[in-house]
């Protein structure tokens, strides 16, 4: 018995160590980042867009918080009087974006917001908050900007992103980075645009990737890190030992119950 435990285990241990020199792809980021010299992008790059169904935070306010308190009255409750909001002045208020990809603010009404960056909507409100107000300070953000991070990392699972520039390195870092299972060359980020969902496969590997047009997340990115073949052929094993332990212990109860009867009957 112990032989075929030792011999087993060497067998694992020996299968193990020449899927480690054959199967696992390269632990090393940006092995060829010496042949990328300078890496430029813009704003457009990676300023998230506004999308139906998100949520923004709205900011009106100016040197004189009265001359814009009636641009936080809630609509639905038109009741509220300006001095109650001007109490906790500065007040802000939350929109969701309809499908139609608009937002009705007090006193300006419907304003189109879907494909606009955060920026480009606190313009627009500025602009027509300025016809009544003088030097009007409007902050506009995204409250629902999060990525979603599965696979091979050490902490997957929903990262809530704050800042208007958040890259794929970003949200894998923030996710606690990759196991030593997680196949580098094999990223997989699926978004959502214009209603289609896309799969982009990345290669962490390679320097290339910071200049992807992927390299920026957008709100709601879905990154999947595929196992390497390690992990999966680990997962075959363990789970192929967990079905022989399980019929094995199976066969062992029932002989047990089978020698308890032949004991019980010899006896009598």
């Amino acid at each position: 018995m112990k032989i075929n435990i030792l011999t087993t285990g060497a067998i694992a241990v020996a299968m193990g160590l020449c899927s480690c020199s054959t199967q696992r792809s390269p632990l090393t980021y940006f092995e060829n980042i010496d042949s990328v010299k300078v890496v430029s992008f813009n704003e457009a790059d990676y300023m998230p867009k506004v999308e139906p169904d998100d949520e923004l935070y709205v900011l009106i306010t100016s040197s004189q918080p009265e001359a814009t308190a009636a641009y936080n009255l809630p609509l639905s409750n038109p009741a509220v009087s300006a001095n109650k909001l001007m109490a906790s002045s500065p007040q802000q208020m939350t929109y969701i974006v309809d499908s139609t990809g608009q937002i009705d603010i007090p006193l300006i009404g419907k304003l189109t917001v879907q494909g606009l960056t955060t920026e480009q909507v606190a313009d627009i409100i500025e602009a027509k908050v300025k016809h009544d107000v003088e030097d009007p300070i409007v902050v506009v953000k995204l409250l629902n900007f999060k990525v979603n991070v599965a696979g091979e990392v050490k902490n997957p699972g929903a990262i809530p992103v704050t800042n208007q520039r958040f890259s794929v390195l970003d949200a894998l870092t923030a996710a606690g980075d990759l196991t030593e299972y997680g196949e580098r060359n094999n990223v997989l980020l699926i978004r959502e645009e214009n209603g289609k969902r896309e799969a982009h496969r990345l290669n962490l590997n390679s320097a290339d990737i910071l200049t992807s047009p992927y390299f920026f997340v957008k709100q709601n990115d879905y990154i999947y890190v595929a196992p390497n073949k390690i992990r999966q052929d680990n997962s075959k094993y363990n789970q192929n030992n967990a079905y022989k332990v399980t019929v094995i212990s199976t066969i062992v109860s029932a002989a047990s119950v089978v020698a308890s009867l032949v004991i019980a009957l010899t006896v009598k």
